[in-house]
């Protein structure tokens, strides 16, 4: 009895940290460590300033070098630093009420580049030629970011 006793403490001694390595951030699909944390807070904060309707923090949020050829090769759908910030001002003008949910799925992390993958749900009530109206949106999209002066910033994705 003794000997089996002797055998079970390693595995017991074990038992807690069974599934500790599987930690996920609350909500999220992410599993939780410091540079996906930081991540998943950083895009929250951008997602924050859409539903709040304020292009100035997005804009804060996003590198001077952001490019996004939106996954064409023609020149005509690219946005730039430049391009962002006219469609942001037309977007203030047009969009009056902004409900913006995102699933986290997967942060990669390398040295250069930081990926988070997500599901969002967009809903935008919009004004139009006839009027005012909501529009929804449902995708999967992939935002890039880089550290700037140790902070992060969205470089791609919008």
């Amino acid at each position: 009895m003794l000997h089996r006793a002797h055998l079970l403490a390693p595995v017991l001694a074990l038992a807690p940290l069974v599934g500790c390595g599987n930690q996920l951030i609350p909500n999220t699909d992410v599993p939780d460590s410091v540079e996906n944390r930081e991540a998943v807070e950083f895009v929250e904060e951008y997602r924050h300033a859409v539903e709040s309707h304020n292009p100035a923090t997005i804009l804060r949020l996003v590198s001077h070098e952001y490019f996004d050829d939106n996954g064409t090769p023609a020149s005509e759908d690219d946005v730039d630093y430049e391009t962002l910030q006219g469609r942001l001002g037309r977007w203030t003008a047009d969009v009056l009420d902004v409900r913006y949910e995102m699933r986290y799925r997967r942060v990669t992390v390398y040295p250069e580049r930081i990926y988070v993958d997500v599901t969002y749900t967009g809903s935008f009530k919009v004004r139009t030629a006839e009027g005012e109206r909501w529009e929804r949106r449902l995708a999967d999209n992939r935002l890039e970011l880089i550290r700037e002066n140790g902070e992060l910033r969205i470089v791609s994705g919008l």
